[in-house]
């Protein structure tokens, strides 16, 4: 079976993106990826944008997801749904600047408060952040775009040993069966 590639976190022109949802989509084609994960965010999105999303034509496996901002302190959750799994991703910590203990720290205190994170970002914008590939953050280390001009879409990416499925892919996300892609560095 081969390896699926795809982004995890992505927003178009329903919230700060500058892409509309087709435009969006059309890149990621473009690039030969196999599934998309449209993830605007939830105090900037209107209803229409639900009944919309599974609308959209494309041979992506699409995922439908939002960015939640977590009540308590600044920090995005991302909510990416399956068919009947959902994955919840702790969003760029290296954009609040979180240390390694901070980070493992916010995502405890989540889970206490009943969401249960499955992985953490690696990347801000698609920028690898390696320090927080660290063992001390109990959670999977995912890549993402984090998209929101056409400057970060295709820089990271994970790729995932499982079949075209969007519950089989957060499934082998949470079991550890993908791998991590970078573009080569832009600054």
């Amino acid at each position: 079976m081969p390896w699926l590639r795809g982004n995890l976190h992505a927003h178009t022109t329903y919230s700060d993106g500058v892409k509309d949802p087709a435009q969006l989509i059309a890149a990621y084609e473009a690039l030969g990826y196999d599934f998309l994960a449209i993830t605007d965010h939830e105090d900037l999105i209107g209803r229409s944008y639900w009944r919309a999303l599974p609308r959209l034509a494309t041979r992506l496996l699409l995922f439908h997801g939002v960015e939640l901002n977590y009540p308590g302190f600044d920090q995005h959750v991302g909510r990416i749904l399956g068919d009947r799994e959902t994955l919840y991703v702790l969003n760029h910590p290296a954009r609040y600047k979180l240390s390694v203990e901070d980070t493992a720290e916010r995502a405890g205190i989540i889970g206490r408060d009943g969401l249960r994170l499955d992985a953490v970002e690696v990347t801000d914008t698609g920028h690898q952040r390696p320090l927080y590939g660290s063992p001390e953050i109990p959670l999977v280390k995912i890549a993402t775009d984090d998209a929101h001009k056409p400057v970060h879409v295709g820089r990271a990416w994970i790729e995932v040993d499982a079949p075209r499925s969007r519950d089989a892919i957060i499934r082998a996300i949470r079991a550890g069966d993908f791998r991590l892609g970078f573009a080569p560095a832009d600054d």
